[in-house]
């Protein structure tokens, strides 16, 4: 089988300026204009999520009319998202057709090996402009002009790794998944609490590591549920593959669900 690889390196915003920032600045909003009420000059401010969440509704109008699932996947870095995802790829495919948005700060590393699966892969590197720690919605739009969506089932989007600022972003997906793994700490969930907040499943990887480790997965379970009490965990191990059966059934019927609403 032919592999396409597809590279997206630079992306600027629509009016041309270079999307960039460090720190928390963004979440607060951005200073648009600013009129006078008697003497005092009041400023104007429009939050910068205000047009990404415009662009994720156009998203994901796109990716209904394509019956194409999107899955938005989160974590740190390190947490086993890649492995997790070159092993779910195997189990899915040719069953159902997949492609992948692949998003890091620098390398390829990551799209190599999940463009070994077979499935179109699209890496978005940025550290062209100013290394951004998530992928926006207009960033999603550009990367999906690379994959024809008429032959794909599921989207998976692998987001950089950051337990803060893609919770954030909306990028136009139908479902959220957030990574933990069992060498990160029990406390995480509540130390970013907005991003399990915001997902609608958890994994709790490396649980092949918990002979070797001062882990409570109780407790690790027990404080994603403390934050989001409805929210379904998996708990696997990408190296083994020990869990997989009931994330992939969860992912299956996701899929499975939209292509038949």
């Amino acid at each position: 089988m032919s592999i396409e690889f597809f590279t997206t390196r630079k992306y600027y915003h629509h009016d041309g300026t270079k999307h960039t920032h460090h720190g928390h600045d963004h979440h607060h909003g951005t200073v648009v204009g600013s009129k006078r009420s008697g003497t005092r000059e009041i400023k104007v401010v429009r939050s910068v999520l205000d047009a990404n969440n415009i662009m994720a509704d156009q998203n994901r109008k796109l990716f209904a009319e394509k019956n194409v699932f999107v899955l938005n996947v989160m974590s740190s870095p390190g947490s086993g998202k890649t492995e997790t995802l070159v092993k779910s790829l195997a189990l899915l495919m040719p069953e159902i057709k997949c492609a992948v948005v692949v998003g890091d700060i620098c390398t390829t590393n990551d799209a190599d090996r999940l463009a070994a699966s077979g499935a179109p892969v699209v890496q978005i590197n940025t550290d062209e402009f100013g290394g951004d720690c998530h992928l926006a919605a207009h960033v999603i739009e550009a990367a999906v002009g690379g994959i024809d969506l008429d032959t794909i089932d599921l989207l998976i989007v692998e987001n950089i790794g950051n337990l803060v600022c893609p919770a954030e972003f909306d990028i136009g997906e139908d479902e959220r998944v957030v990574m933990l793994s069992v060498t990160e700490g029990e406390d995480k969930p509540l130390k970013y609490p907005l991003m399990f907040r915001e997902c609608n499943a958890a994994l709790l990887n490396k649980i092949d590591l918990l002979p070797y480790l001062d882990c409570d997965r109780q407790e690790a379970v027990d404080n994603i549920h403390q934050v989001h009490p409805d929210i379904p965990v998996f708990e696997i191990s990408a190296k083994t593959e020990e869990g997989f059966d009931a994330w992939i059934q969860w992912l299956k019927d996701k899929v499975a669900s939209k292509l038949h609403a």
